[in-house]
């Protein structure tokens, strides 16, 4: 299938693996990468540039194919070193950077300098614009039943990819409850040019996290994810546990009193807890409603490449019989 963004990021399927943090290791960008989509190594989970320009180096020894690099630019107590990581990805020769969280403006002519495609994660029509406007050269339009943040509008991806498509001239993917071949042929359908897949990745065999996180979501169902910090206008879509209903508790008492500082038990360096020692009740951890689709855990290239093979049975056997 050859789409405008297999041609941007030269890659076979039109599936990106998204940015998540303690998942998007090596081995995760590489067994993506390998089966034809676009791996991305997650940046900021490395502790420093010099840690990314390891983990850039280990992906490059386990795939020759394309492969990315997201980073996340968000205000934090302490920024991280932006031009270093900025520099690593650079030096590693990767042609490929997700970004997501603030406006990437100021980081954009030192990619383009270098070759570098950027694809921006927005969750809205406004922000896709602006990033199109910067000089992204695409977009991953992120939908409200993604997991992780999905900003403060509440506009679902069966309204928001179609409105996209009537205000981008750059291409996009849908971002946000995509398990299948089916959603694939409907995002192409509501105007996408792919999709990027988070959730869906860390329930196959490669992803390297804990046993009892992958269990985790082949237990859940679409009714088991919750919106926490929506106070603090930081929202963010998590699978629920105790930890979870702990923090929902704390919103609903301080109500307008809450601050970051209540709730940093549930979110704040829990994710090595979780990911790396299964402590599934250890804090908040992304997940988007698409576990209610996650039925099996196999390889990277079994989940590929099904999504393909019904996406193309579609588009060749079931809607041309509608004509």
């Amino acid at each position: 299938m050859k789409t405008r963004i297999t041609e941007m990021f030269s890659i076979e399927h039109p599936i990106i693996q998204g940015g998540m943090h303690f998942v998007g290791f090596a081995e995760m960008a590489a067994a993506v990468s390998n089966a034809g989509g676009l791996g991305i190594i997650t940046g900021l989970t490395q502790r420093t540039p010099e840690d990314l320009a390891r983990e850039i180096a280990r992906c490059r020894d386990m795939t020759d194919k394309p492969f990315g690099v997201n980073l996340t630019f968000l205000p934090s107590v302490s920024t991280p070193d932006y031009p270093g990581y900025i520099k690593a990805i650079i030096d590693g020769g990767v042609k490929a950077v997700e970004t997501a969280g603030n406006n990437p403006a100021k980081w954009l002519p030192a990619l383009k300098e270098a070759g570098i495609k950027v694809i921006h994660k927005c969750t809205s029509v406004r922000h896709s614009l602006k990033a199109e406007a910067i000089g992204c050269d695409a977009v991953s339009v992120d939908g409200f039943e993604c997991g992780g943040h999905p900003g403060e509008d509440d506009v679902p991806n069966w309204i928001l990819l179609p409105r996209a498509a009537e205000e981008l001239n750059i291409p996009f993917v849908a971002s946000g409850g995509v398990a299948n071949g089916k959603q694939l042929v409907a995002a192409l359908a509501l105007g996408a040019d792919g999709i990027n897949m988070g959730t869906r990745f860390i329930a196959t065999k490669e992803a390297p996290v804990h046993e009892n996180v992958k269990q985790a979501i082949l237990n859940a169902s679409e009714l088991d994810t919750r919106l926490v910090m929506r106070p603090l206008r930081n929202t963010e879509r998590v699978l629920n546990n105790a930890a979870v209903e702990r923090l929902l508790a704390k919103e609903k008492a301080l109500g307008p009193n809450l601050k970051f500082e209540d709730i940093i038990e549930e979110v704040a360096g829990v994710y090595p807890k979780i990911m790396q020692e299964g402590t599934m009740e250890a804090g908040a951890w992304s997940c988007g409603m698409v576990v209610g689709l996650i039925h099996d855990i196999p390889t990277c290239k079994e989940l590929i490449d099904n999504i393909m093979a019904e996406a193309n049975a579609i588009i060749r056997t079931r809607l041309p019989g509608f004509l």
